[in-house]
């Protein structure tokens, strides 16, 4: 009896449990797995299928699976800065601040293509072996398009420099590389971020409010997160801070009147990491989680990075967010993985074929060896530089000569052959030349012991050497630089002292051999006496996995350097506002009222440049036509070398505070010795817009005027050697 009794209560379990799998269906029949429906019926009948708990869960940063469904785990954070962050072995390209030293997007392009062909093939072949961790997914938090407005902040290194368009330009370019171009399905997903209005301090960021004037917003902070959103970036991130009052991820302005409403932005909202818990324990606008999580849904968060929205269950539960406001904000989220195929055969995916073969590839590291060319800014050279490579005796010396550090900045990759600044110089160094090398000095503080065995030889060398700067252990985000006192953020501008006093006896003992100073780090510095000591001073950066090959390339004149800078440098932090003073009024290249030590656009070449005159097609136009400047360019040198042509205008006659002037177009060349090419920009209706006190583009009548040449048109660029910029003047009735 008791036998039978058992066998009928197990029948119906197995009765019961195949009428719930019939209910369901096979995972490859539920419509959500049907590619021949739209991603919105699709994503509907996902929504539908999901409960409260899983919904929740699946708006997760570290979304789990859902078996029952078929549906595997999934991590929405990865890294790609500058190249797959944090994963794993890839090609480890110039830190991006680098990248904006390039002023060239179709090279930033070709990087931003090559780092997404090593996405998939890194995120292929982690899940055919059953991997689905962080950052080996296909969501990346890439690139930072915030301005680099102040040089204290310690990660403004992850950012394209200080100026709207070069970001815009470069931001755009680099979204494209990484989404590809296929018409059904995104490669990867990008992100711009931090929306918006955020640059530091670090330590305060998780309370700081960063108050912004209409103009402010609209002339500097907000053109580069519309023109990524034109250009169908995937994701905005929202920032950690408050922005004139509320925090950015519920700012009503930021997430719903402008990103939502005026700019149509359709892509999914991610907030920074743990900033939903700033809601309660930085801001302090709401008191519980629940709270919290229910802020974040009705303000647009797609996406929590975090711990807030598990308690969206418990939300609901107390009425503070409805079960159709969540479906609503999920519905948007599912769309990405959709348009990624996580959901699609991989057979009809072409993006599927790339594999471990795609990463780390030789045609990748030459890539990243021409961006760090490309990237290095020579600041000065007394006819120095270039070194022959077969002197009898060079001397390296400096705390970053054999540095790993230097080549990385924050957020980066790993890679088997990270080519440091003394292996570059050894490999490029014909055999019969000697090449010393001793430390000399500590990175940011005295040496222990006081004797000194290593600048003497600088007077026994032909060429001595000093790799001098910071490194990530001394600038950063808020937590990483284990070297700085102040949170990342550098609030000492200068040099360490003990590189400055090292390098004095450098220059005591080289006597007439020369001194070049090459200098790492991710943002502007005091280097006006390096400057002053040092017979050619080159910048260059965290300049990736190739970086020492690339220094080489410089310093021996395989390659001319063809750098500019993508923020100034001033020579003193008595010249700008308070850090925490977000107003633009005395700061970057387009309100300094004071010279800086290096400006904006700047970079000197091994050759010479001379520009004509500039020839318009009209010197007097009605509003909304457009005109053209043409000028040619000669390369008057001996040496093949790259220009970057700069055009800038100025709006000389305005009703309100008008930048002096402002970069409007890029163009690089490469011309040999004694050619010359002609270059034309057009000069839009756009460029003439003024950003009023309301936040407001509009036409003013009057005259304008345009600079051409390969610097900002300021009276120091001409100073430091830059070639002199022509300009001409129109009238807009």
């Amino acid at each position: 009896m008791k036998y039978n009794v058992l066998t009928t209560v197990f029948s119906v379990f197995i009765l019961l449990c195949w009428s719930v799998v019939s209910a369901q269906g096979e995972p490859k029949n539920y419509d959500f797995n049907d590619e021949s429906l739209s991603i919105d019926e699709r994503v509907t009948d996902l929504v539908n299928r999901l409960t409260l708990e899983e919904k929740a869960m699946q708006m997760m940063h570290d979304s789990p699976a859902i078996e029952r469904l078929g549906i595997p785990e999934y991590n929405w954070w990865n890294e790609a800065l500058h190249g797959i962050g944090r994963s794993g072995v890839a090609t480890v390209f110039p830190q991006a601040i680098g990248m904006g030293a390039t002023f060239d997007e179709d090279l930033i392009f070709e990087v931003a293509s090559a780092i997404s062909d090593e996405a998939r093939g890194t995120h292929n072949t982690a899940v055919e072996n059953g991997y689905r961790r962080q950052y080996s997914g296909l969501t990346f938090w890439t690139p930072n398009i915030n301005i680099f407005r102040d040089p204290r902040w310690g990660r403004g290194q992850e950012t394209y420099g200080e100026d709207p368009f070069l970001t815009s330009r470069l931001g755009v370019a680099f979204v494209k590389g990484l989404q590809g171009d296929d018409d059904k399905y995104l490669k990867t997903a990008a992100a711009a971020k931090h929306y918006a209005v955020h640059s530091g301090p670090e330590k305060l960021r998780h309370e700081f409010n960063a108050v912004a004037t209409q103009k402010d917003m609209w002339e500097t902070y907000l053109p580069a997160f519309e023109a990524l959103v034109d250009a169908n970036v995937e994701t905005i991130m929202c920032a950690y801070n408050a922005t004139n009052g509320e925090p950015c991820c519920s700012n009503e302005y930021l997430l719903t009147d402008v990103l939502r409403e005026k700019w149509g932005f359709k892509g999914h909202v991610v907030s920074d990491c743990w900033a939903l818990e700033d809601f309660f324990g930085g801001h302090d606008v709401v008191e519980t989680a629940e709270e919290a999580a229910a802020l974040g849904i009705k303000s647009g968060v797609n996406l929590n990075c975090g711990s807030v929205y598990p308690s969206l269950v418990g939300a609901v539960e107390k009425g503070l967010v409805t079960e159709e406001e969540i479906d609503e904000q999920l519905a948007v989220l599912l769309k990405t993985k959709f348009k990624l195929g996580l959901f699609d055969s991989p057979d009809k995916n072409p993006y599927s074929k790339l594999s471990a073969k795609d990463i780390n590839t030789k045609e990748n590291r030459a890539l990243a060896r021409e961006t760090a060319q490309k990237s290095m800014v020579l600041l000065k050279n007394d006819d120095v530089l270039p070194l022959k490579n077969d002197l009898a005796k060079y001397f390296i010396t400096g705390p970053n000569a054999t540095s790993i550090e230097i080549l990385l900045g924050n957020y980066h990759g790993v890679n088997p052959n990270l080519v440091t600044i003394i292996e570059g110089i050894a490999g490029a160094i014909e055999p019969q030349s000697q090449l010393q090398y001793r430390q000399g000095t500590l990175l940011d503080r005295p040496n222990a012991n006081p004797q000194d065995w290593a600048s003497p030889n600088a007077a026994n060398s032909d060429a001595t050497i000093a790799v001098l700067g910071i490194s990530g252990v001394l600038e950063g985000e808020e937590g990483e630089s284990i070297a700085s006192e102040t949170f990342g953020d550098r609030y000492d501008y200068n040099l360490p002292e003990n590189q400055l006093d090292y390098l004095r006896k450098l220059n005591e003992a080289a006597g007439d051999n020369p001194v070049i100073a090459v200098i790492t780090g991710g943002s502007p510095m005091n280097l006006e006496e390096v400057h002053e000591l040092a017979d050619a001073v080159l910048l260059v950066w965290y300049p990736g996995e190739e970086g020492g090959n690339a220094v080489a390339d410089i310093i021996f004149g395989d390659v001319s350097p063809s750098g500019r800078l993508p923020i100034t440098f001033p020579k003193s932090l008595d010249d700008l506002p308070d850090y925490e003073d977000y107003t633009m009024k005395g700061r970057t290249y387009k309100y300094m009222e004071v010279d800086p030590m290096y400006p904006f656009g700047y970079g000197l070449s091994y050759s010479n440049f001379e520009y004509s005159e500039i020839k318009l097609s009209e010197e007097r136009i009605r509003k909304g036509k457009s005109l053209e400047a043409s000028i040619e360019v000669s390369n008057t040198g001996d040496y093949e070398a790259e220009e970057v042509v700069q055009l800038y205008v100025s709006d000389m006659e305005t009703s309100v505070d008008a930048p002096k002037y402002q970069l409007y177009g890029i163009k690089r060349i490469n011309l040999e010795g004694g050619s010359s090419e002609e270059i034309t920009f057009d000069i839009t209706p756009e460029m003439m817009e003024l950003v009023d006190d309301e936040g407001e583009s509009v036409l003013e009548k009057g005259e304008f005027k345009i600079y051409i040449g390969g610097s900002s048109p300021s009276s120091r660029s001409l100073e430091l050697g830059a070639a002199q910029f022509k300009e001409a003047v129109f009238t807009l009735r």
